[in-house]
């Protein structure tokens, strides 16, 4: 109750007693700096032992030293707050470089033409993945083209996170919940499901 506004909205708040919580690496598993983005991490009394009947799952879960990996990655503040920040699954890597679509989406959410966007990687023979954004309009009779889109994001972001394909779509496909699927996504750009932004 004590919290401020801003936390209770733009957070998921502090560990509950007696659970550490820690935002480690994606590769090396060890806890990064305060602010900076990994997975978030969970260990205590509420953390399961293992999944029923599935050892491989279970050792990919929940490390040798009682670490749950949520998948989830996110930032811890020096208070000890944690903010979501995407999924790791969703992480895409190009060339080395890995790359998060959450950050990349909040960047495209700001033109004032764009209504939705999902930011997702596609396979490259090159570079691993290539990074993709598939647009919905404000208006469809006023797009901008993709060298714009290019410009827009690469004066807000580092050039190699910045998508080289824009596609468009009247909508997206949705789980039950209502959350964006991406693997489907991901599947229909190369199917070419979707329209060219050129």
């Amino acid at each position: 109750p004590a919290d401020t506004p801003e936390d209770k909205s733009e957070t998921v708040g502090l560990a509950l007693p007696q659970v550490e919580v820690k935002i480690s690496d994606v590769v090396t598993g060890d806890s990064v700096p305060l602010g900076e983005q990994g997975e978030i991490c969970a260990r205590g009394y509420l953390v399961m032992t293992e999944y029923f009947r599935n050892p491989e799952a279970s050792a990919a879960t929940v490390d040798k030293d009682g670490w749950l990996h949520t998948g989830d990655l996110g930032t811890m503040d020096q208070r000890g707050y944690v903010r979501v920040t995407g999924r790791l699954k969703d992480m895409i890597i190009r060339g080395g470089e890995n790359i998060y679509p959450r950050e990349v989406e909040s960047v495209i959410f700001t033109h004032p033409k764009i209504l939705d966007v999902a930011v997702v990687g596609v396979p490259d023979e090159v570079w691993g993945e290539r990074v993709v954004a598939v647009i919905r309009w404000k208006d469809e009779s006023d797009q901008p083209t993709a060298a714009e889109l290019v410009e827009f994001c690469t004066e807000r972001l580092a050039r190699h996170k910045a998508p080289k394909e824009w596609f468009s779509a009247e909508a997206f496909p949705l789980t039950g919940s209502g959350k964006i699927q991406k693997y489907r996504i991901a599947s229909l750009v190369g199917e070419g499901a979707y329209g060219v932004v050129s």
